[in-house]
């Protein structure tokens, strides 16, 4: 099964990053330019904390937001599952080898999530720029909520007793029907580690359960995802092909050379850069509204 899981990985990488050439040609966005150097340094910073579990989405969205990257926010959402999706799938090569979820559990939550991101990233397309911005604001709100749960140490309270490495029965329903809603949240810029590892405290999983179920989730509903987001233009290819190398630098730091790490301050940090990101895409948002 794990064989079959990093073939899978290999060949979905391979075919978005042949998707990406496309578009960046279609867009005539060349793959080296002089955001290439600062897009490497973005994605080795937001992918080493991924891999440390501290997620991508907030850090990338407030360094977007603080250097005004970005010349349109609609953009925003196809960008960030963009630019994380291959260094995602790098994550999962180092931490699928460690798979301890039945498999009928694994791959039926897996393709849930991928199917809501599906779903989801169609939606977001759809959006305008303020929707886009509330949207992507909420996304944060939830996500600084649930970082900071983690940290107070709630979230592991849930799992402290649990044994199951598989679901059946309701338990499983509830399962594909969660994981699907927090495919459709990832598309719209909400992390899915903290609410699936949630969930799957809730649903009696053992806490090192969450981890294959999360890694795959995102390394599988990215790349898929993101085929919408490149076939309605919403992805910002400047600096992307530095952000993609640098994100896979990241992961391999950080999954081959960072044993121990203290990283209770940073995170207490990017709770605070989370919200106020969130209020800065709500303030623009509110302009957008007074412009229109």
């Amino acid at each position: 099964m794990v064989i079959v899981i990093v073939v899978l990985l290999m060949l979905l990488s391979i075919g978005l990053f042949g998707l990406l050439l496309a578009g960046a040609k279609r867009q005539t966005a060349p793959v080296f330019d002089h955001s290439f150097g600062f897009g490497m340094v973005i994605g080795a910073v937001t992918d080493f904390l991924d891999t440390l579990g501290i997620g991508s989405f907030v850090v990338s969205t407030a360094i977007f937001q603080a250097s005004h990257y970005l010349k349109d926010e609609r953009q925003l959402p196809g960008t960030l599952n963009t630019m994380h999706a291959i260094p995602t799938a790098f994550e999962a090569f180092f931490f699928v080898t460690a798979v301890t979820v039945e498999p009928v559990t694994l791959i039926s939550l897996v393709l849930a999530a991928t199917l809501g991101a599906l779903l989801g990233s169609e939606v977001m397309t759809k959006l305008n720029q303020r929707w886009v911005q509330l949207t992507m604001a909420g996304a944060l709100i939830i996500t600084a909520l649930l970082m900071a749960a983690k940290l107070l140490g709630w979230i592991s309270l849930l799992g402290v007793a649990n044994q199951a490495t598989g679901l059946s029965g309701w338990k499983l329903l509830i399962g594909i029907g969660g994981n699907f809603i927090l495919g459709l949240l990832m598309s719209a810029g909400v992390g899915l580690y903290a609410p699936c590892m949630v969930m799957v405290y809730f649903l009696g999983l053992t806490p090192i359960a969450a981890f294959p179920i999360m890694m795959l989730s995102c390394a599988l509903l990215m790349p898929i995802s993101a085929v919408n987001f490149i076939r309605h233009d919403r992805v910002d290819y400047r600096g992307l092909f530095g952000i993609i190398l640098g994100g896979i630098i990241g992961v391999v730091v950080a999954a081959t050379l960072v044993k121990s790490l203290s990283l209770t301050a940073l995170s207490w940090l990017i709770v605070l850069v989370s919200c106020w990101t969130a209020f800065s895409l709500w303030r623009a948002a509110q302009r957008q509204k007074h412009v229109l």
